[in-house]
């Protein structure tokens, strides 16, 4: 096995149902233009809220992917 490299990047997902999907709205779209994404870690929770109200679940979450510099 070869030696590998691994970036890892903060993304904050946001969701109108849980922190669950916002969690996963971050790595799904991350997918789209990273490749070979290895490990998700949720950072932190928190959630907007407006007149008293909860209006969105929000998820920081550490993504790590194969680094690839040239």
């Amino acid at each position: 096995m070869s030696d590998s490299v691994y970036k890892i990047i903060t993304l904050v997902g946001t969701s109108t149902k849980s922190w669950e999907d916002a969690a996963r709205e971050a790595v799904e779209t991350a997918a789209k233009t990273l490749r070979d994404l290895r490990i998700a870690e949720v950072e932190e929770l928190d959630m907007q809220i407006d007149k008293g109200k909860i209006v969105n679940y929000r998820a920081k979450v550490r993504v790590s992917f194969k680094y690839e510099g040239k």
